[in-house]
């Protein structure tokens, strides 16, 4: 598998653990070369550098998927290569939340603006604090938006609400600088955390190192737009505009982002596989289907009794038992 790690190429690979251990599937990450990559970062450019990387390590022929981000430079370059493309689901994510949080931009900029403050003036972040500790709160100063990560302006905003009084109090004491948040926009900022927490949820949980995620994408993908349209739905008078604009924006960019993902091969064929999910993962008895076959196929092609010839018949049946776990999933897959 291989992901992009600017500016070099990063390969890594999955191998499964002993299945004698009968642990969780863990991936191992192994980093092929990461070098300076002085040259123009065209297309052309950037598939002759991963080409290289690979026939260096001997996997060129066994590139199972490529990671990147959405950039058009990186897509097109893994075209070229014709190896099997994905793009990442947090990079994807990243972008729906950036564009969404536009119609937020006015209030989301008063916050920065406070954020900002606390950060650079001395006696306005020992202000707050002084005024965080009777009230019995963490004495923590706000969070720090990150134009690159979604996920910092929710956790700025998040923070920022957590200190609600604190903050309200310790700008007016210190006649700080900047505009205070009016009680419409502090329902704004909660309405919004109450949107885009479960959004920060699967960004974590597809971001971790230790395990596979390419199986969960679906479910999760699938997860996002229902919690975010059953929310639309439950949006009544109180809802602020912004929010409500917020909701359609998100559930608007997730029907194209997310559209026709069960008949992705990659995702469609590991949700499938991975035993807490199987058939739960689909919604599409098609797509289910399709992908049952192609595992199945793939299977056959790849058993052992076919490859072992007539010599060794008598013992074809023992040795798949114990050898194919792949015949092993598809076997189980009937069972939900």
């Amino acid at each position: 598998m291989v992901e992009r790690l600017e500016p070099a190429p990063h390969v890594v690979m999955y191998p499964l653990r002993d299945p004698q251990q009968r642990s969780l599937l863990q991936k191992s990450i192994c980093l092929l070369d990461c070098f300076e990559f002085s040259d123009r970062h065209t297309s052309e450019n950037l598939a002759e550098e991963w080409l290289r990387v690979a026939r260096e390590w001997h996997v060129d022929g066994k590139v199972v998927c490529c990671v990147t981000d959405n950039a058009a430079n990186i897509t097109k370059a893994v075209k070229i290569l014709k190896w099997t493309h994905h793009p990442c689901l947090a990079h994807t994510i990243n972008l729906i939340l950036r564009d969404a949080l536009k119609v937020m931009k006015p209030t989301v900029d008063k916050v920065k603006a406070a954020v900002e403050y606390f950060h650079k003036s001395t006696l306005g972040a020992k202000k707050l604090k002084s005024t965080q500790r009777p009230m019995g709160m963490p004495e923590l100063r706000p969070n720090q938006d990150c134009p690159t990560r979604w996920n910092s302006t929710f956790y700025m905003l998040k923070r920022f609400l957590e200190s609600k009084e604190a903050i309200i109090s310790t700008l007016a004491i210190v006649s700080a600088p900047v505009d205070p948040l009016t009680q419409e926009e502090w329902e704004v900022v909660e309405e919004v955390c109450k949107v885009l927490e479960p959004f920060e949820q699967v960004t974590v949980e597809i971001s971790g190192e230790s395990y596979v995620t390419a199986s969960k994408m679906i479910v999760l993908c699938k997860g996002l737009q229902r919690i975010t349209a059953n929310r639309q739905r439950e949006a009544n008078v109180t809802t602020t505009r912004q929010v409500i604009e917020l909701m359609e924006s998100l559930c608007s960019s997730m029907d194209r982002k997310f559209h026709r993902m069960e008949y992705n091969h990659v995702l469609s064929e590991t949700a499938a596989l991975d035993p807490r999910f199987k058939k739960l993962a689909f919604s599409d008895a098609r797509a289910i289907n399709d992908t049952l076959k192609r595992i199945t196929s793939a299977a056959g092609r790849d058993s052992p009794s076919k490859s072992a010839g007539s010599d060794t018949r008598a013992t074809g049946s023992r040795e798949s038992r114990s050898t194919s776990s792949s015949a092993t999933n598809v076997c189980c897959l009937d069972a939900v």
